[in-house]
């Protein structure tokens, strides 16, 4: 029975060795015969290796050029096809998102598609953004990818009466009634004053209030203060992440009659409204905003840009307009 044969690469060493007897012009078959490899293994290395003009093999020049492609191994030239990858770079000039770019090159161009996924890893592959940072204009700025699910900033804390986003009734999930928020704080390094944002799954309608510090008790008195003046129809549950901010959460449920629910860990994105809501404030407010020096006037100021600003998923009615009309209609 024939043994299985394993390849190993050539070493430092043995182009070395090569380099000496190719140079005393040795045959291929003599130089494999000494150091026990294969004759078109040896062939291939002096053919890929040696200089291009003189036709010279170098032991330390071969070795270098191996190591460079080991380097590069694997890795394929990102969106390869011409006419895909100048429609790209042409609207990522003009702000759209990936997932925007992808959907609309799909009707623009019926015969080619891409997936958004490998619109990201064009943006963020090395080459390309030594040449142009696309990384810039995306509407979440981050210099090095986060990946879903990589990021834990924290424990998990034990918050009492938890229950999970999965138990959230089918209509709060569908967003089949009014009533259903959600909540997250904005937040920055700089600074110990943070923003509340608390919105309407329906609607889209948002409360942005200023919080002088990001605590559990804040937080209860904003919601409590937010969202006691609606009726009960309009207060069936708050949606939050695992924050320590949150932990207050059955006294909000006391005062409000809410019945709250708790994204998985590490799993912000599935109360997506106010992540997106959240997407749109950072516009006017970057991570490195110092909120200590934002008024609660400012705030306001930007509370009803986002209520008063169309919204293509409301078929281009403002959240305000919806909101009123949610808030018009017979209990």
């Amino acid at each position: 029975m024939a043994q299985p044969r394993y390849y190993n690469q050539i070493t430092q060493e043995e182009r070395d060795q090569i380099s000496a007897l190719y140079a005393q012009r040795v045959s291929l078959s003599e130089i494999a015969r000494q150091l026990h490899r294969n004759k078109s293994t040896i062939s291939r290395e002096i053919s890929r290796n040696k200089a291009p003009i003189r036709r010279v093999y170098g032991a330390c020049r071969a070795h270098n050029k191996a190591k460079e492609r080991k380097i590069h191994a694997g890795q394929r030239p990102r969106l390869k096809n011409a006419t895909i990858r100048n429609y790209v770079k042409r609207h990522l000039r003009m702000e759209w998102t990936p997932e925007q770019i992808a959907g609309r090159l799909r009707i623009k161009y019926p015969q080619h598609s891409i997936c958004v996924e490998s619109i990201y890893r064009f943006i963020y592959d090395p080459d390309v953004r030594r040449q142009e940072n696309f990384v810039a204009v995306l509407p979440r700025v981050h210099r090095i990818r986060n990946y879903r699910g990589q990021r834990k900033t924290h424990r998990m804390l034990k918050i009492p009466e938890r229950k999970s986003i999965l138990e959230r009734p089918e209509a709060a999930k569908h967003r089949k009634q009014p009533g259903h928020w959600e909540t997250d704080t904005v937040i920055a390094r700089s600074s110990k004053a943070a923003l509340l944002a608390t919105v309407e799954r329906k609607s889209r309608y948002t409360k942005l209030t200023r919080l002088k510090r990001r605590t559990a008790h804040q937080v209860r008195i904003t919601l409590n203060r937010s969202l006691s003046h609606y009726g009960k129809h309009l207060r069936r549950t708050i949606t939050y992440d695992n924050g320590q901010e949150n932990v207050e959460h059955v006294a909000v449920n006391k005062t409000l009659g809410t019945r709250s629910y708790f994204c998985q860990p590490y799993h912000s994105w599935e109360k997506g409204t106010v992540e997106n809501t959240i997407g749109i404030i950072r516009r006017t407010y970057p991570k490195k905003t110092n909120f200590d020096l934002v008024s609660a006037a400012d705030v306001k100021r930007l509370e009803r840009k986002l209520n008063n600003t169309p919204r293509k998923i409301l078929h281009y009615l403002t959240p305000k307009e919806v909101f009123d009309k949610i808030v018009a209609l017979p209990r």
